[in-house]
């Protein structure tokens, strides 16, 4: 029978209670982690939010009723315990903050029962993440995900803290917007009062967050909800936060340096890491070559090198035949695998053809200095030396090679390059590298569409020195765009934004926009240039990726209260689901089957 709390307070969390309250009374309230009955004495683990903390009964003190009570705990049974602070009676526990006291308990009320959970709440279980889901609300019991959502509200503060000292004013954007059906599917919400209409749940706060700097608010900032109706990956959620700004009157430089400052400050504040500060930047195409990826891990070497210019008359045609439609021969130095066994190679082979290669092409260097590859009866002595030299090869050593298009061989040799990163242990995931990628291409083309689409988005403003290509050669401009990677995961982007009308309406252009299209689409946003808009440039952060990089899991789901799983439902609330006719009815909406 459930008791109640009348006339108690609660004086201290568990991991509060110390050596120094030795001898006061103090009064805890939390759950039941496990009860041990040796006879005369019973011991239980409370837990609550910051820890464990023992409770010790014996019947003098609580007397027999209280003793008998205290005999009737269970797991997860939610108790609230009165009683003196005394040293542990039995051996230290080193692993507890708490380990070295014991509060004796002179008073019990149950607060209420539990049934036994359907898993133990301890971390290191290895119970189904699904039905962990199922249960949140108990998995988000264990400590384990208690620290990393403890963490998440730290980072929010010092971040909310820094950014008000920065002059940033914490401004919220409307949830029910206008669809811009540019970039990811949009999360549609039918309108009741305007039948047939639909609102759309934010992507980013993008449009609404230039508008506050034609309204002269100067430094925005907002950790803000958004939406994408997107195909889920392992590190993607359907309904994802951002830590959004937007700085007027400022150029690349200063936003780059305030968020310098900003991660260092949270870092710091948070997990006591210390940023070098400033960080080291690296250009879009210095990233592609050398790393084969916009969002480099440069924890470890295993740099790209391109070897097209030494193979490019070889008799191996697999390499001549790339090149002459274009493409590339490069190769990477997995320094001191050259004892890989043939069925590990094999294994890479097929991991490459899964990224979009037809194969890969490998070299052992024997100790003996000699060769053992799958290529060289095509090759002279001479041109084999060169490749070898050119990647530094040494005894010991495997060289790996891809052959196609630049695209295709940058994004097999990245991913090849981070596939042995992690099979040799080279990614410590208490190091943290930051990295600024700069001078991103302004458009990417779609073969889909057949047509230029925005790398970033359609405000992005282009190099000066490249605007005369903006509609005569777009894949040559570059755009003043800016990413944060940290770890070889992108965790912010960003970008001065174009404020000129003469540029934005070439912009469209490029795009394939008439300028009807680009007034029906975003008309609200050029219509507000014609006042006076500042220049302005802004960043945004995926906060749950960068929580999920401090707390160091590889799961993106660890660090959001209630996630989604990888159709986009929830397991939890089963949702979606489906809604009352009258519902429908009222919103004007059928159903196909």
């Amino acid at each position: 029978m459930a008791e109640s709390m009348t006339g108690l307070k609660r004086s201290h969390r568990c991991t509060e209670v110390s050596r120094e309250q030795i001898g006061q009374t103090v009064t805890v309230m939390g759950w039941v982690q496990k009860r041990r009955n040796l006879g005369s004495l019973i011991f239980v683990d409370l837990r609550d939010r910051s820890g464990i903390l023992q409770l010790m009964f014996d019947e003098e003190n609580i007397g027999k009723e209280g003793f008998e009570k205290a005999q009737t705990l269970r797991s997860e049974f939610v108790i609230a315990a009165v009683g003196q602070v005394v040293k542990r009676s039995g051996a230290v526990n080193e692993g507890l903050k708490t380990g070295d006291i014991e509060i004796k308990v002179t008073d019990l009320r149950i607060l209420s029962e539990a049934l036994t959970p359907p898993f133990p709440i301890e971390d290191g279980i290895t119970t189904k993440e699904e039905l962990r889901l199922k249960y949140r609300y108990l998995d988000l019991r264990r400590p384990q995900l208690q620290k990393i959502l403890m963490l998440r509200s730290k980072v929010c503060a010092s971040v909310r803290n820094f950014l008000a000292e920065e002059g940033f004013l914490e401004i919220e954007t409307p949830m029910l917007t206008k669809s811009t059906p540019e970039g990811a599917r949009d999360y549609l919400v039918p309108s009741r009062v305007h039948p047939g209409n639909f609102y759309a749940l934010p992507q980013s706060p993008q449009l609404f967050k230039q508008l506050l700097m034609c309204s002269g608010y100067d430094r925005y900032f907002q950790i803000a909800r958004c939406f994408r109706d997107e195909d889920l990956r392992a590190d993607r959620q359907p309904e994802f936060t951002q830590i959004d700004m937007e700085l007027s009157f400022v150029d690349d430089e200063d936003v780059m340096g305030v968020n310098e400052r900003l991660l260092a400050k949270v870092f710091k504040d948070v997990i006591g890491v210390e940023v070098p500060l400033p960080i080291q930047r690296m250009t879009w195409q210095e990233a592609m070559d050398r790393f084969g990826s916009d969002k480099p891990d440069i924890r470890f070497g295993m740099e790209l090198r391109d070897v097209s210019d030494l193979v490019k008359d070889c008799g191996f045609g697999v390499f001549t035949g790339a090149l002459e439609n274009g493409g590339s021969v490069r190769g990477i130095n997995a320094s001191g695998q050259g004892h890989m066994p043939r069925k590990k190679i094999d294994a890479l082979v097929d991991f490459a053809k899964g990224c979009g290669a037809k194969g890969l092409a490998y070299l052992s260097i024997n100790e003996d200095g000699t060769y053992k590859s799958s290529f060289a009866k095509f090759m002279k002595p001479e041109e084999l030396d060169a490749v070898v030299s050119r990647l530094e090869g040494k005894p010991g050593d495997l060289l790996l090679f891809a052959a196609d298009k630049n695209t295709i061989v940058w994004n097999v040799l990245g991913a090849i390059r981070l596939q042995l990163a992690d099979q040799l242990g080279l990614l410590k995931k208490d190091e943290y590298k930051f990295l600024w990628i700069t001078d991103f291409p302004l458009f990417e083309y779609s073969e889909e569409e057949n047509r230029y689409v925005a790398m970033h988005h359609p405000f992005t403003m282009p190099a000066e020195e490249d605007l005369p290509y903006l509609t005569t050669d777009p894949g040559r401009v570059r755009a003043k765009a800016y990413d944060i990677t940290l770890n070889g995961n992108e965790i912010g982007g960003g970008s001065v934004r174009i404020h000129q009308s003469d540029v934005q309406e070439k912009m469209f252009e490029a795009l394939g926009f008439t300028q009807e299209q680009a007034y029906e689409r975003f008309g609200f946003l050029l219509n507000a240039f014609k006042y006076g808009v500042p220049p302005h440039a802004g960043l945004a952060y995926g906060l749950d990726r960068l929580i999920m990089l401090m707390a160091q899991t590889d799961n993106i789901r660890d660090v959001i209260a209630f996630p989604k799983v990888k159709d986009a439902s929830c397991l939890m609330t089963e949702a979606p689901n489906v809604v009352d006719q009258k519902q429908l009815d009222e919103l004007g909406i059928a159903l196909k089957k």
